[in-house]
């Protein structure tokens, strides 16, 4: 046990997180129980992306999950928290390339096997930070069980995967439009662009007539577009069918401007009559909407661009410039050739890739795709299951019913290097697909496909693929999928909840998991998203440095309700380190008093005063709070319950109620005051270790007790025996009296060492004798020189006076009081009660409100209003007695 020499008395956060981590891990105490008679508890981690150092939304995420894994842990749950990381395909080879390019290099330079290897070096890299941020997070995963997503285990599953999808027909290889980024040259999902205003204009055109038709007076048709370097691929006009201004021309060919090409005016429904000229071009290579209408009318299909977005031979003299170069020169040729009729400048919503930021391009080409319907339906069928995922807040199942209703098929295929390559080979002479878990016998005849799985293809195996899957009789998969909770962000429901959701039911027949708990985002003290445009984010390491690991996760858990955002300030910061120092301080002096306990040891029921029956029973009440609220992710609540029973219950009220019997009391009394002390930080300690689990383990660790770690001693359950409400509202009478009396002293400027006669009429005899029995707290906190209780308690003239629950509280002062600044303190109280009188009468007074709200609270209601009354009556009592 710790003596008062070791601990300080300020709170030094790094003191207390030093070495404290290594120490669990070297006791083993973050591993599964292997009690096979407990109930398992499994968490996987969101695996964060190899990409870059984690920030404070890891840090809120990891930080929730940390909290209900240590309680479960504590509540003798067999637990596995699972750690792991995502290679995240595109944006670790984005950050790989980058680097690169500074020095003047490209993944082509090297090639695609030295290229991987370097990005095996920036993974080992980044790992290796993020493993040194979980420790300071005091994360309690089990490292002996972490996971890559692009580890060999992971590799046998994204392979049996993709080879049963395929040979079921749901993963298929065709060629569309899909979004293109041409920076990482590669193919994106539509999840994975970003759609921002950019600034652009609409060219109107000339597309003469190639047979000299004229149409209202003019050679020509006109034409608008946003995108004149993708007229090379035109390939017809289309207007609607039922457009009556058009039906002479439905046939008609005109000349593609620039180009020596004649192309059919068409008709097609795709077309709005009403949106511009009610004629668009038709090009097939460069749009998913003319790529239907080419489908429809067996149009060829003629891609003007490259991988990296210039211009290729079909661009004729624009060959090799950038596209948006391309655009420059061609408007300016139109226009000097009489084509261009006019530019309107336009702000429209164009695609941005996620990852590098570019513009995105609808490009033609052939991709990997899974067929989406089926496993969309089958996932969205077993929410109506026993066997459904339970969404917290239950409002984010509609995001993500409404994205698996309306959900397009998915394009899996990634023109990159890092990743899990497609397992499909193609045949050198005949071109024949053959996919498999392994390469033909004769592999020398077969060419594997370059191309890599979307990272959110392995990603969406990771809670069953983790746990030993496609080996089904794995131990880890039989005891601990499905997992019981996942903890992320509403941003990724369809990235990866969603995707999770569809792969668990088609491959193992469950949900992946019970409960998925939905947060949100990490704002600045403004409400702005953290970015680096802004310049506004936050390290959590340097918020660490400040205030200390348990700081950050008592503001990131009680910071926000489930799905709603939180704000990050310093203020709050720096409220969270003085809750804690508040905490160290009130251990400090329960364990400078604990004498040579060995353990503490309730004393016997009857020994208990009021001051101990009413904090063991807000402990009670504390305890079933928290639990409750945990159970329910309402962690905000939880820690509210905690703040108010340990700093005013606990700090402010019983631990200066204890130094009267401590200084005072005999030596049974002083003993068993001890006891109760050290029980009670014992057990608050054991509540908050979840949350604070650094300054929680230090303190604990220097109390009497036969415990190595809070990490796995027992959480608090509720006693039933403590249990006592006639003494929590005993105190709250106590309380309340103690609070008026300091009141009035304020108000008088009279200090607590000023002595002053103290009166209290009581309506009821049984309070006055309650205050009689506890009359030492009186004088401990009220200081009266003399004390008068009672029913028939007369009040002096000249005093002050406060109207409490049950009683009026007089302390005669007349050199200090001036009668009519207490008539006009009265006249004040006696408005805010008849305001009070007056809103409870009126609540009671509606029937909507007395016929639907719950019978407690309009009992409660009725409750308050007749305080509210006999207040008002006794202050107005008080105010005609000195005016009398």
């Amino acid at each position: 046990m710790a003596n008062e020499a070791e601990m300080s008395t300020k709170y030094d956060p790094q003191a207390v997180e030093a070495g404290r981590y290594d120490k669990w891990r070297e006791q083993g105490l973050f591993k599964p129980s292997g009690d096979k008679k407990a109930k398992p508890y499994s968490i996987v981690i969101p695996p964060p992306n190899v990409t870059g150092k984690l920030h404070l939304g890891h840090a809120w995420d990891t930080t929730l999950q940390d909290m209900i894994i240590r309680q479960k842990r504590m509540q003798g749950f067999d637990t596995l928290w699972l750690p792991g990381m995502d290679h995240a395909g595109i944006a670790t080879q984005a950050k790989v390339e980058a680097r690169l390019r500074e020095q003047g290099i490209s993944r082509y330079d090297l090639g695609r096997e030295k290229f991987v290897k370097q990005v095996w070096d920036w993974k080992d890299e980044y790992a290796d930070i993020i493993h040194q941020q979980w420790a300071k997070l005091g994360l309690s995963l089990d490292y002996d069980r972490e996971r890559f997503t692009l580890d060999e285990g992971l590799n046998q599953a994204v392979r049996k995967v993709f080879v049963e999808l395929y040979n079921k027909g749901l993963i298929y290889r065709g060629e569309y439009i899909i979004n293109w980024d041409p920076q990482a040259r590669t193919a994106l999902s539509d999840i994975e662009v970003i759609h921002e205003d950019d600034k652009g204009a609409f060219y109107h055109v000339k597309y003469p007539f190639t047979d000299g038709t004229t149409f209202n007076g003019k050679y020509y048709i006109e034409i608008a577009t946003t995108r004149p370097e993708t007229m090379f691929g035109d390939v017809a006009i289309a207007v609607h069918p039922s457009d009556e201004r058009y039906q002479s021309l439905i046939g008609k060919k005109v000349r593609v401007p620039l180009v020596d090409r004649e192309v059919e005016i068409i008709a097609d429904q795709y077309v709005t009559p009403d949106f511009g000229t009610g004629m668009v071009k038709i090009t097939p290579a460069h749009d998913p909407n003319d790529f239907l209408v080419g489908n429809r009318h067996d149009l060829p299909r003629i891609n003007t661009m490259n991988e990296d977005a210039s211009m290729n031979e079909n661009a004729g003299k624009y060959q090799g410039m950038d596209r948006f170069e391309a655009r420059e020169a061609i408007v300016k040729d139109l226009d000097a050739q009489g084509f261009l009729l006019s530019t309107d400048p336009i702000v429209h919503s164009v695609g941005h890739s996620e990852r590098t930021g570019v513009q995105v391009e609808a490009r033609l080409s052939t991709q990997w795709f899974v067929k989406m319907e089926p496993l969309a339906k089958a996932a969205l069928d077993k929410q109506s299951t026993d066997d459904r995922v339970d969404f917290v807040p239950p409002r984010f199942e509609n995001t993500f019913t409404q994205w698996m209703t309306n959900i397009h098929d998915w394009v899996i295929s990634r023109q990159l290097w890092w990743g899990h390559q497609i397992p499909a080979w193609y045949q050198k002479q005949t071109g024949e697909i053959y996919v498999g878990m392994e390469a033909p016998e004769d592999s020398e005849n077969w060419e594997q496909d370059s191309d890599v799985l979307d990272t959110w293809f392995s990603s969406a195996l990771w809670p069953f693929s983790t746990m030993g899957w496609p080996d089904t009789s794995a131990a880890d998969f039989e005891r601990y999928f499905p997992t019981d909770t996942l903890v992320t962000g509403y941003d990724i429901i369809f990235f990866w909840v969603a995707r999770m959701m569809f792969q668990s039911t088609e491959f193992t027949g469950r949900r992946p998991f019970k409960h998925v708990l939905i947060h949100g985002l990490i704002r600045d003290e403004q409400g702005r998203k953290m970015s680096k445009s802004l310049g506004n984010g936050i390290d959590p390491m340097d918020v660490i440095e400040k205030y200390g690991a348990d700081a950050l996760r008592w503001f990131l858990a009680t910071g926000s309700t489930p799905g709603q955002d939180v704000r990050f300030s310093y203020a709050k910061m720096d409220s969270a380190w003085n809750f804690i120092n508040k905490i160290w301080n009130a251990s400090r002096y329960v364990i400078m008093n604990l004498g040579e306990m060995e353990e503490p040891k309730l004393p016997d029921k009857s020994a208990w005063d009021l001051a101990d029956r009413y904090i063991l029973n807000q402990l009670n009440q504390t305890t079933e709070q928290v639990t409750r609220l945990f159970d329910k992710f309402e962690f905000g609540e939880a820690g509210r319950a905690l703040y108010n029973f340990i700093w005013n219950d606990f700090c402010d009220w019983y631990i200066e109620m204890s130094k009267e019997k401590l200084n005072n009391g005999s030596a049974v009394e002083q003993e068993n005051t001890r006891n109760i002390l050290a029980y009670v930080l014992d057990q608050t300690l054991r509540l908050m270790h979840p949350i604070m689990p650094f300054v929680t383990e230090k303190l604990w660790l220097s109390m009497p007790h036969h415990g190595n770690s809070l990490v796995n001693a027992s959480y608090p359950v509720v006693h039933a025996e403590f249990n006592d409400q006639t003494a929590a509202d005993q105190m709250s009478h106590l309380i309340e009296l103690i609070k008026a009396v300091r009141n009035i002293r304020s108000e008088a400027n009279a200090p607590m060492s000023t002595p002053v006669d103290l009166l209290i009429k009581v309506d009821e005899q049984q309070l006055g004798d309650m205050l009689q029995d506890n009359q030492e707290y009186i004088d401990r906190f009220c200081h009266p020189q003399q004390l008068t209780i009672g029913t028939k308690v007369t009040a002096p003239k000249l005093a002050m006076s406060a109207i409490i629950t049950g009683a009026e509280v007089y302390i005669p002062m007349a050199e200090l009081v001036d009668l009519d600044e207490e008539q006009a303190r009265l006249n004040t109280e006696i408005k805010k009660l008849q305001q009070e009188v007056d809103r409870s009468t009126k609540k009671l007074g509606n029937q909507k409100f007395v016929a639907n709200a719950p019978d407690e609270v309009v009992a409660q209601e009725r409750e308050k209003q007749t305080v509210w009354q006999q207040k008002l009556a006794a202050a107005q009592d008080r105010l005609n007695k000195i005016k009398g």
